[in-house]
C-alpha cells in the first residue's frame, strides 16, 4: 500500500521545551554567543566525559579550528577516508595541507588502518577518522600507528556523539573530537558544532580563533562584569555559536540518550525486517561498540539502485545516498587526478548504498511502511 503522505527521510527531534527556551532567549535580548552558549558548552564537556567543549557554528568550523590549533598547514598531509561529507576534505584543503585518501571497510564504511599504514610519509602530520553512521572507526589500531609515527588524530565525529568505543564516549579518547549539532543530527541546535577536548591550551586557542581571534568573546566584553577594551592575538574566523542555537541544544543535549535509544529500536526492527534477504546488507554494530545510529545505511545490489530509489519516492517514502566518495567529485578529481578505481572499496559500497528514514518520531507504523517499501522496491 502507498502511503498518503510522504515519509520524510529525517526530521529533528523537537520539543516544547525547546520552543520555550528560544523564546526566552528572544526576550532576554541576548541573541549572540553569551550564557546560554557558556551552559551548553559545559553540558557537552560533562556529556563527552572531557574538560572542555568549544561550540561553534557548525562542524566544518570546528574541524577547521581543530587543523588550525594543531599547527597543520601548508607541506602537510593528512590522512582521511574518501567516504564522506564535504568538510572533511575541504577544511584539509582550507589550511594549505593535502588530504590523502584511503579507503574503507566493507564491514563498516570506516577507514581501514591498513590502508593508512600504507599512506603515511613524511609529511603526513594527522589522521582524521570518520566515525561513519555513527560508529566508531577502529581507534585502537589507529591510535598506535598514531603514536608509531607521532602524528596527531583529529577525529570527525559529526555522526557520532552518543557512540561509545569499548565503553569510552567518542570525544573521550585523548584526541580533539568535533560533533555536528545540524538539523538531520542526532540531537541539534539548527546549525552548530563543537570541538571537545582534554588539552586546556587547544580549547583556549580555538576560543580565540571561533571569535577573529580577539582576546574577548561578546559575554566578555558586554555583559556586566565585561569590559570593553580587547586585542587581536591572532587573525581568526567569524565561528560562533549563538545563544539561539544552544537554547535548543540545551534540552537537545538533555534527551539525547532517549534519542538515540529510539533510534537504536527502529533500526533493531530493519535489521530484523531484511536480515534474512539474499539481496540485501544491513549494517553491522561491531563487538564492543555502541553504534548511535545516525544513519541506517543499507546496500542493495547496486545495479537496481537507482530504480530503488525511483520505487521508494513513488511509494512516499524518503531516502538519501551517503556518500559520493570524494574523489569521485570534480575538484579533488582534477586537482588529484583521481579516477573510479583508485578506492574500490568505497566506490563498491556508494554505488550500493541506500539510507532508510530513522528518526525518534518515527511511529512503529511509519517503520512498518519503510518495510514494505523497501520490500516492494527490490522486486519491482
Amino acid at each position: 500500500m502507498i502511503r498518503r503522505d510522504y515519509l520524510p527521510y529525517c526530521l529533528p527531534s523537537l520539543g516544547q521545551e525547546e520552543i520555550d527556551e528560544v523564546i526566552d532567549t528572544l526576550r532576554s535580548g541576548w541573541l549572540s554567543m553569551g550564557p546560554k552558549t557558556l551552559v551548553f558548552e559545559q553540558m557537552v564537556a560533562e556529556y563527552a566525559d572531557v574538560k572542555h567543549a568549544v561550540c561553534v557554528n557548525s562542524c566544518t568550523a570546528a574541524l577547521h579550528l581543530c587543523l588550525l590549533g594543531c599547527d597543520i598547514g601548508p607541506g602537510d598531509e593528512v590522512i582521511t577516508t574518501p567516504y564522506t561529507f564535504a568538510a572533511t576534505g575541504n577544511t584539509i584543503e582550507h589550511v594549505g595541507a593535502k588530504p590523502v585518501f584511503a579507503d574503507v571497510l566493507k564491514e563498516d564504511f570506516n577507514i581501514d588502518p591498513e590502508q593508512v599504514k600504507e599512506k603515511i610519509t613524511k609529511r603526513t602530520k594527522a589522521i582524521v577518522p570518520v566515525h561513519f553512521a555513527g560508529q566508531s572507526c577502529d581507534m585502537d589500531a589507529l591510535s598506535e600507528i598514531a603514536e608509531d609515527h607521532h602524528i596527531k588524530i583529529i577525529e570527525d565525529a559529526a555522526h557520532a556523539i552518543g557512540s561509545k568505543y569499548h565503553g569510552r564516549k567518542i570525544g573521550a579518547m585523548g584526541n580533539p573530537t568535533c560533533y555536528s549539532f545540524y538539523a538531520t543530527k542526532n540531537m541539534t541546535t539548527g546549525e552548530g558544532g563543537a570541538v571537545v577536548t582534554e588539552d586546556y591550551q587547544l580549547a583556549a586557542r580555538l576560543r580565540t580563533l571561533r571569535l577573529h581571534g580577539i582576546s574577548k568573546d561578546a559575554w566578555q566584553r558586554y555583559s556586566a562584569k565585561g569590559s570593553w577594551y580587547y586585542e587581536i592575538e591572532e587573525a581568526g574566523w567569524k565561528y560562533n555559536m549563538t545563544d539561539l542555537q544552544a537554547a535548543i541544544g540545551i534540552h537537545q543535549i538533555s534527551k539525547l540518550d532517549g534519542l538515540i535509544l529510539r533510534r537504536r529500536q527502529i533500526a533493531e526492527h530493519y535489521d530484523k525486517a531484511f536480515e534474512s534477504s539474499e539481496q540485501l546488507r544491513i549494517p553491522t554494530e561491531r563487538k564492543g561498540l555502541f553504534h548511535a545510529y545516525h544513519l541506517y545505511a543499507l546496500l542493495v545490489p547496486s545495479d537496481s539502485r537507482s530504480r530503488f530509489l525511483d520505487n521508494m519516492k513513488q511509494r512516499n517514502i524518503g531516502t538519501s545516498v551517503h556518500f559520493i566518495p570524494l574523489h569521485l567529485h570534480p575538484f579533488y578529481a582534477q586537482k588529484y587526478g583521481f579516477k573510479r578505481g583508485d578506492y574500490p572499496v568505497a566506490e563498491h559500497l556508494y554505488d550500493c548504498e541506500v539510507s532508510l528514514p530513522l528518526y525518534p518520531g518515527m511511529t512503529d507504523q511509519d517503520v512498518d511502511d519503510v518495510v514494505e517499501a523497501v520490500n516492494f522496491s527490490l522486486n519491482h
